[in-house]
């Protein structure tokens, strides 16, 4: 569908419709490489580079990236330094705004999400999709070799629910490490499963969502994710 030139840049952070206009106006963009001038001229996202270069995706763009420790999934700066700050500008600029698909807590690192598609959110995060995740645990005290069995069972209860858990899966490495597989997003919920052994993790990754793999990302890069691995998010849990 096409767009005016200013409001499809502007939708994508390239800058306001003011400053815009006076870029435009520089020849800074062209269209199937022919330099326009009017703001106005109705285009299609494809046929337009800014200053040389494709323009970034449309709506519907899902970026991957490896949260570091001590950042937050909130667009609410009282609540600490916010991983959106990680991102160029430009991405913190687009309309509609990225947002986080589900939330690490402060103390979590790993693989995160973050979309301006509103629907692949919903989905995501939905409790009726099983989308598993995959945890890398390290805990305080070694484990005493019945969570494996209590946590696929689908009978463990946390403090302040009224339901079990899913059956997840748990693979040890050694006494203190291993990786832990759940459907759900329950608040703190790895956290609070091996509280619920007496036991308290002490450090705690995302390595997986769905068919997803963090991969070589370091603690604070991004990628952007291609039609094929978006697809491969929601893959879902099975026995």
């Amino acid at each position: 569908m096409k767009k005016r030139l200013d409001q499809l840049l502007s939708s994508l952070g390239y800058g306001s419709r003011r400053e815009l206009k006076s870029i435009i106006h520089s020849g800074a963009v062209t269209i199937k490489g022919q330099r326009v001038s009017k703001p106005d001229t109705k285009v299609e996202h494809a046929e337009v580079h800014f200053r040389g270069e494709p323009l970034d995706p449309p709506e519907g763009m899902v970026i991957m990236m490896n949260k570091p420790l001590g950042m937050v999934c909130s667009h609410d700066d009282t609540e600490g330094e916010l991983v959106y700050a990680l991102l160029s500008e430009r991405y913190r600029q687009r309309s509609p705004k990225l947002s986080t698909v589900g939330r690490l807590d402060k103390e979590t690192s790993g693989l995160l999400l973050i979309t301006d598609d509103g629907k692949l959110i919903h989905a995501l995060t939905s409790p009726k999709k099983r989308v598993f995740k995959r945890y890398e645990v390290s805990l305080a005290e070694p484990m005493n070799g019945e969570e494996a069995e209590l946590f696929a069972s689908g009978t463990l209860m946390l403090k302040g629910e009224k339901s079990p858990c899913l059956p997840a899966r748990l693979s040890v490495y050694d006494e203190q490490h291993a990786a832990l597989e759940i459907t759900e997003g329950r608040y703190h919920q790895v956290r609070r499963m091996f509280a619920a052994t007496h036991n308290r993790v002490t450090a705690l990754h995302r390595s997986r969502m769905g068919g997803l793999e963090l991969g070589e990302l370091k603690p604070g890069e991004y990628r952007l994710l291609s039609a094929e691995e978006i697809s491969l998010c929601s893959e879902e849990f099975s026995s």
